[in-house]
């Protein structure tokens, strides 16, 4: 006769049951699921044999991690062999996962079976466990599952706050829609104050500047020698300055009332202050870039890597794909036009604003765009699944772009790709090692301030709690 027993694994602990023993464990399945609703009727089918609870929420993550990846934890291990039979043939082990069930077959040698009886059995536990277990109460079964819950999570997902891609996506999109806009504004100034000083618009090519200039200007009739200082401070170029003097003494501009100038001026600002926000958005974007993805932005450029990480949804979705659709990414509509006119298909897409392809020769720009695609393929899986992440690999694998230009336009032999990765490890090592001294050393100090504050705020409450109700009337207010 086969005893059946069922293994429970829940966030508090191992549980092992015990069933009635029959001859086919078939025959248990009508009885389980009428008995599953009711304590009392499950408890005349299944007994509890053993529980071994977790020693710290530690102990639970590390067990919840091996069952998840079907190997057969020591606390399991000591559960089974202590409260088992030892004859193996007669028992027959029910788990509610069939890689684990695998595992303590392969390594145990006890019979496991999944499915059936067993499901029917493993959701009568799981509603009554509490009630089944001493001391155990609904809602701190609750609060286990929970705690649990968010620590496997977190390690599997291994979420850092630094190194949210979301971020950049959203900064890059920003980015882009602030270009679109500056440039729409600032040919609406153009247009709109080119009527009263239409010369301004051949001297000043920046959009920023002009409406600095514009602001600043307003009436150009007012515009003396007093404010030629001025005038060389905003365009950064003497001659340019004394050009707008002059123009503004011969100009062929219309006049304009003091009404239009005040609306020009205003608009102008709102322009201005919109570009200074863009390199404000700019300097967040490089600093976002450098802690999420330092080996891209160091082999790319930060406004293209980011662009990267905004069409591939992610980092870890850029890091999924093949060299050759970081190629082409950014160009599906053309791939698929050639697709469809048997034409041919496009050599690069977001990567064609890269340095590297600019400075190839025409007939090198296909051959660079696939080698700086599969630079860029290894360089964003460095950053999406290394533990501390640094810029040396970028750094290095830029320098292989480098050498591969130079192959292709004088011949020199560029260098292998396994010296130069054994070369970048040792430099990677001692970067981490940095990087990790240094946030160690950040954690103290704010542990140590963290401690000044509670101390300072147990003094506070201590001195308030020994001051006398005499005390209180001789001040203002206690």
């Amino acid at each position: 006769m086969v005893l059946l027993h069922v293994l429970f694994e829940h966030a508090v602990g191992y549980a092992l049951l015990a069933l009635k023993e029959v001859e086919e464990i078939s025959l248990l399945q009508p009885q389980v699921e009428e008995s599953v609703l009711n304590l009392g009727k499950f408890h005349s089918i299944v007994r509890l044999v053993a529980f071994c609870p977790f020693a710290s929420s530690q102990v639970a993550l590390e067990n919840a991690n091996a069952v998840s990846e079907g190997v057969v934890h020591e606390d399991l291990r000591l559960l089974l062999e202590t409260h088992l039979p030892s004859k193996k043939k007669k028992v027959l082990l029910g788990v509610g996962d069939p890689k684990i069930g695998a595992a303590i077959q392969e390594e145990l040698g006890y019979n496991c079976q999944t499915g059936g009886v067993i499901a029917e059995i493993l959701r009568g536990v799981r509603l009554h466990f509490h009630n089944l277990v001493k001391g155990l109460t609904d809602l701190s079964a609750c609060k286990a599952q929970l705690g649990l819950g968010h620590s496997y999570s977190r390690a599997k997902v291994k979420f850092n706050v630094n190194r949210v891609d979301n971020m950049i996506i959203q900064s890059i999109s920003l980015l882009d829609q602030l270009d679109k806009d500056i440039n729409t504004f600032s040919m609406r100034v153009r247009e709109w104050y080119g009527y009263h000083f239409p010369e301004l618009v051949k001297i000043i090519n920046d959009n920023a500047t002009y409406c600095r200039l514009a602001q600043f200007i307003g009436n150009r009739r007012e515009l003396n020698e007093d404010k030629l200082e001025k005038l060389e401070e905003l365009t950064m170029d003497g001659a340019k300055a004394k050009a707008i003097l002059d123009a503004s003494r011969s100009s062929m501009g219309m006049d304009i009332s003091a009404i239009d100038l005040i609306n020009i001026e205003s608009f102008s600002s709102r322009v201005v202050s919109l570009s200074e926000y863009r390199q404000s958005l700019h300097t967040y974007l490089r600093s976002k870039m450098s802690q999420v993805a330092p080996s891209l932005s160091a082999l790319i450029g930060e406004a293209v890597g980011a662009r990267l990480i905004a069409h591939a949804g992610s980092l870890t979705n850029l890091a999924k794909y093949p060299a050759s659709t970081v190629q082409i990414l950014g160009a599906e509509k053309a791939l698929f036009r050639a697709l469809k006119t048997r034409g041919n298909t496009p050599k690069y897409g977001l990567i064609f604003h890269s340095t590297f392809i600019g400075r190839a020769a025409a007939k090198n720009k296909g051959r660079i765009s696939r080698y700086l695609a599969n630079k860029c393929s290894i360089a964003s899986r460095i950053d999406c699944f290394s533990e501390v992440p640094t810029s040396v690999f970028g750094e290095k694998l830029r320098e292989q772009v480098e050498e591969r230009l130079s192959f292709y336009e004088t011949g020199e032999i560029p260098r292998k790709n396994l010296d130069v990765m054994k070369e970048a490890m040792v430099q990677a090592e001692e970067a981490a090692a940095e990087i990790t001294r240094k946030l160690e050393k950040q954690e103290k100090k704010r542990l140590k301030k963290e401690k000044k504050r509670l101390a300072a705020l147990a003094l506070a409450s201590s001195e308030n709690s020994s001051s006398t109700p005499e005390e209180c009337e001789e001040g203002d207010r206690c």
